[in-house]
């Protein structure tokens, strides 16, 4: 609890407020605490796809339907197990390259996000189409149907509404919104 208070809240309850509640004395709430984080070995959070997504959208000089589309795209795989596989970098730059091929902008990969992205065009290919394979389900998985419902609002103009990207899946799939 302490731990999570000092993380989380800007005034953190003192070891003696704690010693309060419990039955554990300052000694030793202390020393779990360090037990605790050097078990962790001092990692308390992991980088989300949302923090370089946020890096990597400044880079593409967005409009708002583009932050829109790789918010939506980046969050689909959130939801979904499938994408465990892949770093949160790649997430978010394959949400970014995911979403400039829906909305067609062009160049749909340059020279500057290769540079703030760390990736190539190529690198992004699988995990891109599995992030556009998910907004083509949208209809028929549960878990996908929430984060539909919050990017078909119109102040998210309506992102979720638009057709997938669906040259960027393997021939043969099967796509809802086509």
């Amino acid at each position: 609890m302490l731990m999570a208070s000092k993380y989380e809240e800007i005034w953190a309850p003192e070891v003696k407020g704690i010693v309060c509640l419990t039955t554990y004395t300052h000694e030793q709430i202390l020393v779990m605490e360090k037990t605790i984080l050097y078990q962790l070995e001092w990692t308390l959070t992991v980088p989300t796809p949302l923090v370089f997504l946020v890096r990597f959208i400044k880079a593409t000089v967005p409009d708002q339907e583009l932050e829109n589309m790789a918010h939506f795209l980046s969050e689909l795989g959130l939801v979904h197990y499938a994408t465990i596989m892949y770093c949160p970098s790649m997430i978010a730059a394959s949400a970014v390259f995911a979403a400039r091929c829906t909305l067609n902008k062009t160049p749909l990969w340059n020279e500057t996000l290769k540079l703030h992205t760390g990736y190539l065009q190529e690198q992004l290919m699988e995990c891109s189409r599995l992030l556009v394979s998910f907004h083509s389900m949208v209809g028929d998985e549960e878990e996908l149907k929430v984060v539909h419902r919050k990017y078909s609002d119109p102040q998210k103009r309506a992102v979720a509404m638009l057709p997938p990207a669906n040259y960027l899946l393997p021939e043969g799939s099967v796509s809802q919104q086509s």
